[in-house]
C-alpha cells in the first residue's frame, strides 16, 4: 500500500490569470469564507463538488482545469 493521493489545484494561478482576482473575490462568487477559498488553495481542505464545480465557473474552465486527481501508477 502507497503513499495517499492528494487532490491538487489551480486556483491560485488561475485567480492571478483572471485579472489578479483576490481570494475574497472568489469567495463571494462562489458564496463561501475567504478561509474557505485559502484552506482550498493550500489542500487542507476537498470542497465539496458542488463547490468545486462552481469554482471552475467563475472561471469558465472544466473542472479538471481547477482540481487534479494524480494517476495511479503500476
Amino acid at each position: 500500500m502507497g503513499k495517499p493521493t492528494k487532490v491538487t489545484n489551480s486556483i491560485r494561478y488561475l485567480r492571478f490569470t483572471h485579472g489578479e482576482m483576490t481570494q475574497a473575490d472568489l469567495a463571494a462568487r462562489v458564496g463561501v469564507t475567504r478561509q474557505t477559498v485559502i484552506a482550498i488553495e493550500q489542500g487542507r481542505y476537498s470542497p465539496s463538488l458542488e463547490v468545486a464545480f462552481q469554482i471552475a465557473r467563475v472561471f469558465g474552465v472544466p473542472l479538471e482545469d481547477v482540481f487534479h486527481y494524480p494517476a495511479d501508477k503500476p
